[in-house]
């Protein structure tokens, strides 16, 4: 059983982060300069990518779906279960890969796909929250 306090905090972190990127102003953001708007921004996306990933490893292992084999796949095995649609699956499996880079500096972020992400996918991460709010009655 999903636990209400513990799925509650995780969605009450990604609005705050959400919250927190909305609040930098597009114009600056675009060039993610300076420095602070950077980290403001970008440290924000990569903790509400964690806490979305939190919340499905939560919900996969209290429903009982499965064992997930890597953070991605925790919404691979929540869309088996008809928790998540195809799309947006796929789109928070990407979210996953992108924060991969943020952590771990595969490679040199783009600006223009931050700013996709932010413009485009933000939206994603309160469709996965509001869906789950609304499945499992938080």
């Amino acid at each position: 059983m999903v636990e209400p306090d513990v799925a509650l905090a995780k969605i009450a972190t990604i609005d705050r982060c959400l919250q927190r990127i909305a609040d930098v102003p597009g114009q600056r953001r675009a060039a993610l300069l300076p420095i602070d708007v950077e980290d403001i921004v970008l440290l924000n996306l990569q903790r509400a990518v964690q806490a979305a990933i939190d919340l499905a490893a939560h919900v996969v292992a209290s429903e009982g779906y499965g064992l997930p084999v890597s953070l991605a796949d925790a919404f691979s095995l929540l869309e088996g279960q008809g928790v998540l649609d195809a799309l947006l699956a796929e789109r928070l499996r990407r979210m996953v890969g992108f924060r991969n880079i943020l952590v771990h500096n595969y490679r040199a972020l783009d600006p223009a796909i931050v700013e996709t992400i932010i413009a485009r996918h933000l939206d994603d991460l309160q469709a996965f929250s509001a869906g789950l709010v609304e499945r499992y009655g938080l």
